[in-house]
């Protein structure tokens, strides 16, 4: 709901349901930090048993105002737990497994499925004392934990974002990579990335677009080098226009608008850029700054499929720095949080044809997501052929070019089978064409 209610804030904004994993924001020394509750000692299980704040939360945006989000499907302590005993160990277990959902490194949900990606030191995992990556998928729907599994550090799994192509089905991000060696044609052009800094060797670290098989978890680089902008989010609209935010951060005071602005009247801030898929290569555009600051901290955004010019933004409020009591600027302590809006978070839409972007709200106890998603494009049109959320004589002519075997249904992540039998046969072109002129209810 919290996604929901981010996108429409406009007169005329259709309601929309957004659905996201919680990203725990780091414990501060206020009284208000999100918790843990202790339940007790499960003998049976041999597992102490916590509820958490972690999990899948939903808001609903009505156009107007946006709900503080809520965690669905709920963790309610009386459905495993009764004077002083567990009545329901299973129940118990999963809500325990919320402690595993963290994201910290990325998350994207996919085809009912979210995967998470933790990373962290762990000496008893790693000899060296590396980061290693624990990669879970769960049931979007349910919370039930799918799998769990560990990757090495050099896997690079750390991401600015996940997110599914919906004209191809493939799940693309931007991805840290570390001690890479990048191409001669790089090294040798300092020219090639003219808005980049800091290239001064072949072997360096920043991000990279990449393509990820989330079965086996691999990456194949895409962009020709490296990008080395502080990246906090990354989402894919219907039309296969691939966006990142970076954080902005910069120095300054709000104007009247809540924005900021250079000495020219300009918008300064977090930014919005536009990466080609197939290249992975920024699309030069001239669009403005945000005008809004952002924490370098992880963010989430996503499209709904119903307009693919807006871009929803789950972002900080400011930049968490400011005067501190010596009168020097910088990032504030966690204690300033009250009065800076440090942890503060808000929901922005952001225009990707302008750079017009507008603070819809801010949201209740500084929620923010390692992803979200819109719900009713999750469920709705689901196979639609070419995943554009229209039925049209375009997704009838992908069924033919199956059927003579000029296209493959693998293109299309099961929605080329549209009467559910994992055939692409006439029927599928009959019931598509019945769906195109009304006969039949979409499915």
């Amino acid at each position: 709901m919290l996604l929901a209610a981010m996108f429409g804030l406009s007169a005329t904004a259709q309601s929309l349901t957004l659905k996201g994993v919680y990203q725990n924001n780091r414990y501060d020394d206020h009284a208000d930090h999100f918790y843990s509750e202790y339940v007790g000692w499960n003998s049976a299980l041999q597992k102490a048993i916590f509820i958490v704040e972690n999990g899948i939360y939903r808001m609903d945006w009505d156009g107007e105002s946006l709900d503080t989000p809520y965690k669905e499907p709920p963790v309610n302590k009386a459905d495993f737990f009764s004077n002083g005993q567990f009545t329901d160990n299973d129940k118990a277990l999963w809500a325990n497994n919320f402690n595993l959902m963290v994201g910290n490194s990325g998350a994207v949900m996919a085809n009912g499925v979210i995967t998470t990606v933790f990373s962290r030191t762990d000496d008893q995992t790693a000899e060296d004392g590396s980061n290693r990556f624990t990669v879970r998928k769960w049931n979007a729907e349910t919370g039930d934990l799918l799998s769990s599994q560990d990757f090495p550090e050099s896997a690079c799994l750390e991401s600015a974002g996940m997110c599914v192509n919906p004209l191809d089905g493939k799940v693309y991000g931007l991805f840290y990579l570390t001690a890479q060696d990048l191409p001669e044609e790089i090294v040798n052009d300092p020219d090639f990335f003219v808005d980049e800094e800091g290239i001064s060797s072949d072997t360096d670290a920043g991000y990279c677009l990449c393509s990820i098989d989330l079965e086996t978890m691999t990456i194949t680089p895409i962009t020709p080098g490296l990008y080395y902008s502080n990246f906090v989010t990354f989402a894919i609209n219907a039309e296969g226009r691939a966006f990142a935010m970076t954080s902005g951060g910069t120095a300054g005071v709000e104007a009247e608008d809540g924005k900021n602005y250079d000495i020219d009247g300009n918008p300064t801030g977090a930014s919005l850029c536009e990466f080609d898929l197939a290249t992975g290569m920024k699309v030069e555009t001239q669009l403005p700054a945000t005008g809004y600051n952002s924490q370098y901290m992880r963010q989430s955004a996503c499209f709904s499929k119903k307009d693919p010019s807006k871009m929803y933004w789950n972002g900080y409020y400011n930049s968490g720095k400011g005067y501190n009591e010596y009168g020097n600027w910088g990032p504030l302590p966690d204690r300033y949080w009250k009065t800076n809006g440090k942890y503060d978070t808000s929901l922005y839409e952001v225009d990707i044809n302008t750079g017009e972007t507008r603070r819809l709200q801010n949201i209740t106890n500084r929620f923010t997501f390692s992803c979200m998603w819109v719900v009713e494009d999750d469920v709705v049109d689901h196979r639609d052929v070419n995943a554009d959320g229209v039925w049209d004589i375009a997704d009838v002519n992908i069924l033919i070019d199956i059927m003579l075997g000029k296209d493959s249904a693998d293109n299309y992540n099961g929605r080329a089978y549209v009467t559910d039998d994992a055939q692409v046969d006439i029927a599928d072109v009959n019931m598509a064409i019945d769906i195109m002129l009304g006969r039949t209810p979409r499915p």
